[in-house]
Formats: C-alpha cells, sequence, structure tokens
C-alpha cells in the first residue's frame, strides 16, 4: 500500500470532504487523450462471446453475446470513449466498479469506534457509490492473467487513507475471467484495509439483452429472483426504513418469473431496491459473515428476453442484490455509437451489502477488519432460450 501517500492525504480528505474532493480533481485533471492511452483489454472464448474490460473504472465497456442464431449483439450499455466514464454528466456508473461503498449511506455520515465521518454528499442529502470520486473514476492497473481455461483479465487500486472520507488504507484487487468454452463471465472482487473500514464493492453494468442499441426498453425483460422472498423498502431518499419485508403480494415480488413492466407502474420511480438473497429474511445479519452469505456463487436472478431468446444466470456470494431499472436515464444521455439511452433501456443486478448497513444495526455488517479479506463473487453465465 502507498502508505505514505496515504498519510499524506489523510490530514486532506477527512474533516472537509468537499472542498477536498474538488482540489484533488483540478490537481488530477489529466492533459488530452491521458484516457485513450489506457489499456482496454478483450477477452474472447470459442463459444461466440466478446468482454471488453477498462483500466478505467474497471468497467466492462462491451459484452458480445450471440443469440440462437448465432447473432452477436453488445448487451451492456456504455460510452464509446474511455474519457467519457470519467467526464460524462449526469453520472450513470456504466460497467464500473463502485466503491469503497456501494449504494447509499443516509445523510452523507457514519460513526465507527466512536468516530465520526463525513463523506461528500453526492446524491441528494446521501453519498452514493464511494463518492464523486470513488472507484468508478479511478485509473486501476490492468494486466492480462489467462489461464488454462479462461482469459483473464486482473485490475488493481490502492485507496488511500481519506479517499472520499472513509478510514484506512484499501488494497482492491477485481478479476474478470472468461470461460473459453462457456459463456459465462466471473468478476472477483478482493480487498484487504489496514484499520477497521466499511467495504462493499459492487460490479454496476447495465443490461439490454436486445442489445444496447436496439432501441428497445427492458420492461418485457422477465426476472425471476427465486430466493429474493424479502427485500429491504425504502423512504423518499431512497434509503432503507430498516425494515426487512416478505415480497409477497407486493410488486417487488419476483420468487415466479415476471416481466419488469408487468407491476412497475405500482413502485414509484420504477425499481430501484435490494432484495435479500438466498431466503434469509431477517435472519440475514445472524448468517452473512464477512460481507459473505455463500461461500460459492449461488443462484441470485435469471432474466430472459422473449424475443431474442437471450438469458442470463446472476450469481453471487453476497448477501444482497439491488434491482435497478435504469429510472434515472433519459434522452440527454449518449451512449456507444451515439446511441441514445432512456428511461428503462438498461437493468442492473448489482450484489453487494445491503444499503447504508454502516447505519442500520438490523443489516449484515460490512465493517471490515485488518485481519479480514473483502470478498465479493459475481458470474454472468449467458444462454438462449
Amino acid at each position: 500500500m502507498k502508505v505514505g501517500l496515504a498519510k499524506l492525504l489523510a490530514g486532506v480528505f477527512v474533516g472537509s470532504v468537499g472542498f477536498s474532493a474538488l482540489i484533488w480533481a483540478r490537481r488530477n485533471k489529466k492533459p488530452k487523450g491521458y484516457y485513450d492511452s489506457l489499456p482496454w483489454i478483450t477477452l474472447r472464448n470459442n463459444v461466440g462471446m466478446e468482454v471488453t474490460i477498462s483500466a478505467v473504472g474497471a468497467a466492462i465497456t462491451k459484452c458480445l453475446v450471440p443469440d440462437a442464431n448465432g447473432n452477436k449483439k453488445d448487451i451492456v450499455l456504455g460510452y464509446s470513449h474511455p474519457e467519457d466514464y470519467v467526464t460524462k454528466e449526469p453520472v450513470t456508473y456504466f460497467g464500473v466498479v463502485v466503491g469503497r461503498v456501494a449504494n447509499r449511506i443516509a445523510n452523507a455520515k457514519f460513526s465507527l469506534d466512536g468516530e465520526s465521518y463525513a463523506l461528500l454528499a453526492n446524491n441528494g442529502p446521501n453519498a452514493l457509490h464511494g463518492g464523486a470520486l470513488g472507484l468508478h473514476k479511478r485509473t486501476w492497473e490492468a494486466r492480462r492473467t489467462d489461464g488454462t481455461d479462461y482469459q483473464a483479465v486482473t485490475l488493481t487500486y490502492d485507496s488511500p487513507n481519506g479517499e472520499e472520507g472513509y478510514p484506512g488504507d484499501l488494497h482492491v484487487v477485481v478479476t474478470y475471467r472468461l470461460a473459453k468454452d462457456k459463456n459465462e463471465l466471473t468478476c472477483s472482487i478482493r480487498a484487504i484495509n489496514d484499520v477497521p473500514t466499511p467495504v462493499n464493492i459492487a460490479q454496476h453494468s447495465y443490461f439490454n439483452l436486445a442489445g444496447h442499441d436496439s432501441g428497445r426498453d427492458v420492461l418485457d425483460h422477465v426476472v425471476h429472483i427465486p430466493s429474493g422472498d424479502h427485500y429491504t423498502p425504502v423512504n423518499a431518499n431512497l434509503i432503507p426504513t430498516g425494515e426487512v419485508l416478505p415480497v409477497k403480494a407486493t410488486p417487488f415480488d419476483f420468487t415466479l418469473p415476471r416481466a419488469i413492466g408487468e407491476r412497475i407502474a405500482q413502485v414509484p420511480g420504477g425499481y430501484d431496491h435490494n432484495y435479500v438473497l438466498f431466503n434469509m429474511g431477517g435472519q440475514a445479519k445472524f448468517i452473512v459473515k464477512k460481507g459473505v452469505a455463500s461461500d460459492k456463487p449461488k443462484l441470485a436472478a435469471t432474466v430472459r428476453d422473449p424475443k431474442s431468446g437471450r438469458c442470463m444466470d446472476i450469481l453471487t456470494t453476497a448477501p444482497g442484490m439491488q434491482f435497478y431499472t435504469g429510472n434515472f436515464l433519459d434522452t440527454s444521455v449518449r451512449g456507444k455509437g451515439g446511441v441514445t439511452y432512456f428511461k428503462h433501456a438498461g437493468f442492473c443486478m448489482e450484489t453487494q451489502g445491503f444499503p447504508d448497513s454502516i447505519n442500520q444495526p438490523n443489516f449484515p455488517s460490512i465493517v471490515m477488519q485488518p485481519e479480514d479479506t473483502y470478498r465479493h463473487d459475481v458470474v454472468y453465465r449467458f444462454y438462449n432460450k
């Protein structure tokens, strides 16, 4: 870890987060063309799948998947140029890794071991996805790490003490592995820290199984969350109330397959809610250890596009999954090839710890100790049906 740099920055960031974030951004303004010089690494397999990873935000920028007839479509939303992932407004988080703490932290503050920490409020009164300059806007070191039955890229980033207001140095490693003989992409996230600190890192891809440039929304996609029989309701600021409630007899019930658009009108603003996975319900707090609900990835959700026949399974070790339906996209968002991304142009299945866990005593803890290793695996499995 860059301990010397961490000590230098600690005094800058802690206590005046908003001002220091501005100073940091100005001092780290990159020359024209800098981001274009960074690597985009493409992984390919023997059965028609192709995935491109960027060193900017550790982002999935392209994911080509064939349908039953072999027609390939890029099924992730994103931008054409690396710099867009840093500079485009509004911030969309297309394909990036988010953290240190994914999702929302109420009122951009928390307490830990008797100390209070103030974060940058970048989502109304709340802190979202690690702050304005979280992992999604950082330049990661990237290298190929292929194996005998997969192609892979490993990305690393050292987050110094005080970055975005969080305590301690955090060393993060993300590995994407594309299986050679099946259309399966695994994202493995590991992190170590030197003092107690909250850690909840997530992959934030938006998917449209018809293709990002299909001109179709995802409301006809059929979602199945078989073990998501509870969810965490939220207030008007999308902060959990602290309750863990059953989905039965609500529009949040996807324990049987249903189209996204079937009941979305009954959900003010659209789906942007955390599902408690693996039938843990209110017992999740006692089951989850060090952010892990299952030692091996288990099925969290299945999504199917009825027109193309493309399907995907999402498997994870994490206890929760934020199901988001692109509610904040509008026609001002221009993506790859100049494509306009409108409301509901994509969906996210963000596997992670629960939102605002650091302030919610009823939720599984996301505090990692120095002797711990943060571990989060998510698998995206594609097929046709």
